[in-house]
């Protein structure tokens, strides 16, 4: 049986504030905002599952898929002009953003980047 990583996460609109906004003050939280009809989001997927793994609980991943239910609100509030997007929350702040499907590498240095951990 598959076990399931707890750093990583479905939210949607309706409890994006508690499970990322708030969750953000404890630890930092990568939001990936993507659609099961966008390669480059289905590309990255495992990317930031590796990454979240290597981290081993000190960063946190939640997963928005845009079309499912009022979750484009979340898209529009932030601006998000392309899937993926991929934005780096901290104590309830954007402290960093890319878009489109990127390395490991790229991410992890945006990570040591833009959070002290």
């Amino acid at each position: 049986m598959k076990s399931k990583n707890t750093n990583i996460f479905e939210t949607h609109h309706e409890s994006f504030d508690k499970d990322v906004i708030q969750k953000s003050h404890q630890k930092p939280i990568i939001v990936d905002l993507w659609a099961e009809w966008c390669p480059p989001c289905l590309m990255i997927a495992p990317v930031l599952k590796g990454l979240i793994e290597d981290y081993d609980g000190e960063i946190l991943l939640a997963k928005v898929e845009v079309d499912e239910g009022e979750n484009m609100k979340i898209a529009g509030h932030y601006k998000v002009r392309g899937f993926p997007t991929i934005i780096l929350i901290q104590n309830g702040e954007e402290k960093a953003r890319f878009s489109g499907a990127k390395p490991k590498h790229f991410i992890d240095e945006l990570i040591k980047q833009h959070l002290e951990l």
